[in-house]
C-alpha cells in the first residue's frame, strides 16, 4: 500500500511536503500530490519527519526473560518510540554466544516485523570473560551478527580483549565494550561521590570506566579494530575518547537518554527505579554528555533499554537489579536535552538517533537521507506536543520507567519501516 505523508518538513526546515512512499521507497517529495485509490494519508501537519532511529543498545530479554520482555513487546515499544532498527543484548538465558541464538533472535524479530531486530554476540562464552565465543560463526549465520558486547559485565582480561579486537579486525565487526573495571566497583551501589557517601550506598567511583576506555583505546589502535563504547556517563571518559578520536583510533561511543537528564541527586529517595549500571552521576558529568554529543565526541544515544519485572524493582536497593526503560522515552528525553536548550538542531537529532548508529552498525538501509529513492525508513515527530510519562501506558511488559509522572517534550506520532506504518498516533500497527 502507498503511503502519503502531508505537509511534513523533513529534518524541520523549509516549507512543508508531502512525502509519497511506494515499493518501500520514498517515491516523490513535493507539494501538493495528490493521494490515489487505497493510498494511505498521515496527515503532518507541519511535524518533523526525520529517518528511522537506530538503537545500538537494547534488552529484549527474549530467551530466558519473557517476564520481563519479549521480542514483541519490546518491538512494539521500539516502533511506538520511532525506532527502524534495534540491536539486541545478548544476556539472555541462554547466553546468545552462539549461531543457533542470534538465529533465533533474529528470526523472532523478523516474525514480529515491527522493527529490525539485530542480536548482538557474546564475546566471550556464557559471557564468562575466560573464553572467546564462536564470533566467526554468528557473523556468518542468517542473523549475520555485526557487533559484539559482553554488556553487563566487562571484558576485563586485556589479552582476551586484544584478541576479540584483532578478529573483529579480521571479520569486520565492531565490539562494544561494558566499561567497568570490577576490581574498583566490587560492590557499588552508586556513583562514588558525596551522595554516595551521605546515603552510605558503597561507590562505583568514575575511574573505573575512564580506564578500561582508556585501556581499549589503546588495543584498539594496535588492531587496527572498531571499538564502541557502550553508555558513557563520566567526564573524565569524554577527554579519554576525544584524545584517542584526535589520534586517529576508530572508537565510537553512545550516551544513553538517562545519563543526559538524570543525575545522582535522585538517589536520596532510595527508589531502584533510578539505579542503573554505570550509575546516574553528578550535574556536571551530565552537562559533559550534553556537550560532547552536541561536539560529536559521543557519537551517538542509545536507549539501554533494561525492563525488569515488579520483584526485581520493588525491593531493597541492594537487592534491585539495575536498569531502566527508555525505548519510548528517548526522542522525548533528546529534544528536553538537547533540543530545547540549542545544542542540537532537529538535523543533528537524525543524526545521533538515525545516522551515526546505523553508520557504526554498517546499516546500509538506515539511517539514510529523506530523498527520493532512499528506503522509507522514518519517523515523524510532533516537536510541540508534551505527554505525561506513565509506565503503565508503555508498551514494555515491565514499568521500570525512571520518568514517572514526568512532563516531556516532543512525540513520536508515526513509525514507518520500509514504507509500512507500525506505529500511528500512540498505537502499534499490526
Amino acid at each position: 500500500m502507498d503511503v502519503l505523508i502531508k505537509g511534513a518538513k523533513p529534518y524541520g526546515e523549509g516549507d512543508p511536503v508531502d512525502v509519497l512512499v511506494r515499493n518501500e521507497v520514498i517515491a516523490e517529495i513535493a507539494t501538493g500530490i495528490e493521494a490515489g485509490e487505497g493510498t494511505e494519508v498521515i496527515e503532518a501537519g507541519g511535524f518533523v519527519l526525520l529517518p528511522g532511529f537506530v538503537d545500538l543498545h537494547t534488552h529484549l530479554r527474549e530467551p530466558g526473560g519473557e517476564d520481563a520482555e519479549t521480542i514483541e513487546t519490546g518491538s512494539m515499544a521500539a516502533a511506538l518510540g520511532g525506532f527502524t532498527a534495534v540491536f539486541a543484548m545478548p544476556n539472555t538465558d541462554p547466553v546468545a554466544d552462539n549461531a543457533v541464538i542470534v538465529e533465533h533472535v533474529y528470526r523472532r524479530g523478523a516474525e514480529v516485523g515491527l522493527v529490525d531486530v539485530h542480536p548482538v554476540g557474546a564475546v566471550t562464552v556464557g559471557l564468562g570473560g575466560e573464553k572467546l565465543a564462536e564470533l566467526g560463526t554468528m557473523a556468518a549465520s542468517a542473523a549475520g551478527v555485526r557487533m559484539f558486547s559482553d554488556d553487563g559485565r566487562c571484558v576485563h582480561d586485556p589479552l582476551l580483549m586484544r584478541r576479540a579486537l584483532e578478529y573483529a579486525t579480521a571479520l569486520d565487526v565492531v565490539i562494544a565494550q561494558h566499561a567497568e573495571d570490577p576490581r574498583l566497583t566490587g560492590d557499588a551501589q552508586a556513583h562514588e561521590g558525596v551522595v554516595a557517601a551521605r546515603l552510605g550506598l558503597a561507590g562505583w567511583p568514575a575511574v573505573a570506566e575512564e580506564t578500561i576506555v582508556s585501556r581499549d583505546c589503546a588495543l584498539a589502535r594496535d588492531a587496527g579494530a572498531a571499538l564502541h563504547v557502550c553508555h558513557v556517563s563520566s567526564a573524565r571518559t569524554v577527554e579519554v575518547l576525544r584524545t584517542a578520536k584526535a589520534a586517529g583510533v576508530r572508537v565510537s561511543a553512545e550516551v544513553t537518554p538517562h545519563h543526559l537528564l538524570l543525575t545522582d541527586a535522585l538517589l536520596t529517595s532510595y527508589d531502584p527505579v533510578n539505579k542503573v549500571n554505570p550509575p546516574l552521576r553528578t550535574g556536571a558529568d551530565t552537562a559533559a554528555m550534553r556537550q560532547a554529543l552536541a561536539d560529536r565526541v559521543i557519537d551517538c544515544v542509545a536507549t539501554d533499554h533494561a525492563p525488569h519485572p515488579a520483584q526485581a524493582k520493588d525491593c531493597e536497593w541492594a537487592a534491585a537489579k539495575p536498569g531502566m526503560l527508555g525505548l519510548q522515552t528517548a526522542l522525548s528525553v533528546l529534544a528536553h536535552t538537547m533540543v530545547e536548550p540549542g545544542l542540537l538542531d532537529w538535523r543533528g537529532v537524525a543524526r545521533v538517533l538515525s545516522e551515526r548508529p546505523a553508520e557504526i552498525a554498517g546499516l546500509p538501509d538506515h539511517g539514510r537521507p529523506i530523498e527520493v529513492g532512499e528506503p522509507a525508513n522514518l519517523a515523524l515527530v510532533d516537536p510541540d506536543a508534551q505527554w505525561t510519562v506513565r509506565g503503565s501506558r508503555l508498551a514494555s511488559l515491565a514499568g521500570n520507567t525512571p520518568y514517572e509522572g514526568m512532563r516531556l517534550p516532543a512525540r513520536v506520532v508515526a513509525t514507518l519501516l520500509r514504507g509500512r506504518v507500525t506505529a500511528l498516533d500512540g498505537e502499534v500497527q499490526k
